[in-house]
């Protein structure tokens, strides 16, 4: 519940500021968050992790859109993109390198047992759960499947 009202604390400084970028990004999460509340899943109490799990989404939107704008030579919307997506991203925990990504898997994988590409799933399932807010599913399944090989 903090950082929703970190979030809504943050949206009034926007406006002050007329940080136009830094409302549209702190508007968007906040528009997540009450869409949760209003659906099926969101009849329970809107933790921390299910709004971090939507700013996680969020950027990775951004970032999408980004490389998508980039391709049809829109250059200033891809920068816009990313702005916001930069502004959503300080509220996620600090991501991890690649190198401690990799450890981590390497550690999932000898606690699972898993010796093949077959063992995917479980040591997916494990590493996502582990690593969940400090590193996002792509990293995560690339580093599985080089492991894995």
């Amino acid at each position: 519940m903090a950082l929703e009202l970190q979030i809504q604390e943050d949206i009034k400084a926007a406006m002050k500021a007329k940080d136009a970028v830094a409302m549209a990004a702190t508007r968007a999460i906040k528009g997540e968050i009450l869409l949760f509340k209003t659906s099926e899943a969101g009849s329970k109490e809107v933790t921390d992790g299910d709004i971090l799990k939507m700013i996680q989404k969020l950027v990775k939107q951004r970032k999408e859109s980004a490389e998508q704008y980039v391709a049809a030579g829109r250059q200033e919307l891809a920068d816009n993109e990313l702005a916001e997506a930069a502004i959503m991203e300080k509220y996620l925990p600090k991501q991890l390198s690649v190198e401690e990504v990799k450890a981590k898997v390497q550690e999932i994988i000898t606690q699972v047992g898993a010796t093949s590409i077959k063992d995917m799933g479980k040591v997916m399932g494990a590493a996502n759960k582990a690593l969940a807010g400090l590193s996002d599913g792509r990293t995560i399944s690339g580093i599985v499947k080089e492991l894995l090989s």
